[in-house]
């Protein structure tokens, strides 16, 4: 029945380079909306040039939540993000606007948009260390087999050499005393408190690619090194989660003298590239998603008439009455 029509969000994903955060601002002024950052690397602080966060200048105006929040220093989780998120959500929603979630982490998208039954309760840091050192010293392997025998579920759904989410199993099932696929066949029966309608942004990929390079030599023009070294100079090292994200870790050889400006801005590139490939890969998979096909000859303006026609169709916000 419409009268119990669940409240509706929009998203709007697509690798990076993509031109995401341009459009996001667009559609914002176009609904009425605010935006809420769905990007695992914006939501750190004194990280604003390697991770093309949006400026204030950019924003022109529209309010963006998840951006500038934590210290580089500081963990943020798929469920940190998801708690966060709904609570701007309902937010923005109480005070008469749409919610726009814009960003390229699929994990981030998926936690957010689909049943989702972790909680910070799963979560223990000593535990995963230690996890990580037994990695380190007998191989995935013997992790591996022990993920066989407490959570066969979930070990049929890993590969044995996914060192990552075999931890991830075991932690879960360490801190909780229950597999991992117990707290998935609960969350298929989540029920979501929102309607998300999907819109995802996708180019050719050679001219993808040419954009991730000239956004790449951007980056360094306004300061991407002098970011990196004053990142050190706070104390934060390069073991950080958030210093290994693509556009930092590149940075590292050529800061100590073991790489040429050349050879790091090549790896960077490429580096990008190969994750820009690996989001579509990912989006790909998800028959939610309704592709909005960029180029070259296509500005802001004609993206998102294109996007409000999707929304009409989809009766979304009831547009078609507008």
């Amino acid at each position: 029945m419409i009268e119990n029509k669940k409240p509706e969000v929009l998203v709007l994903v697509g690798p990076t380079a993509s031109g995401k955060t341009a459009l996001g601002i667009a559609l914002a002024k176009a609904l009425n909306g605010e935006i809420v950052s769905a990007d695992s690397m914006q939501i750190y602080k004194y990280m604003s040039i390697g991770t093309a966060k949006v400026t204030i200048a950019e924003m022109d105006g529209v309010p963006h939540h998840l951006v500038d929040c934590i210290l580089p220093d500081e963990e943020f989780s798929v469920a940190k993000f998801k708690e966060a998120a709904l609570t701007w959500i309902h937010d923005i929603l109480s005070r008469g606007k749409l919610p726009i979630v814009v960003g390229g982490t699929g994990l981030y998208i998926n936690g957010l948009t689909l049943p989702w039954g972790f909680r910070e309760k799963d979560e223990d840091e000593v535990v995963r260390w230690q996890l990580a050192a037994e990695a380190e010293m007998l191989g995935c392997e013997a992790l591996f087999e022990r993920l066989k025998e407490v959570d066969p579920k979930t070990a049929q759904t890993v590969h044995p050499n996914n060192v990552k989410r075999v931890i991830r199993a075991l932690e879960i099932f360490e801190v909780t005393g229950k597999p991992k696929s117990f707290f998935d066949e609960k969350a298929s029966t989540e029920e979501l408190p929102y309607t998300y309608e999907i819109i995802g942004l996708k180019w050719p990929r050679d001219v993808l690619y040419e954009r991730i390079n000239r956004r790449v030599d951007n980056m360094v023009t306004k300061g991407l090194i002098k970011e990196a070294q004053d990142l050190l100079e706070r104390g934060y090292s390069w073991s950080l989660v958030s210093l290994k994200a693509i556009g930092y870790k590149e940075l590292r050889p050529y800061l100590e003298g073991k790489a040429t400006l050349e050879e790091m801005l090549t790896i960077l590139k490429q580096n990008t590239r190969h994750f820009a490939k690996r989001q579509m890969t990912w989006f790909r998979k998800d028959d939610r998603i309704h592709w909005v096909e960029a180029n070259e000859e296509r500005d802001v303006n004609d993206l998102t008439n294109e996007c409000l026609d999707i929304l009409k169709n989809s009766c979304f916000m009831d547009l078609t009455k507008q």
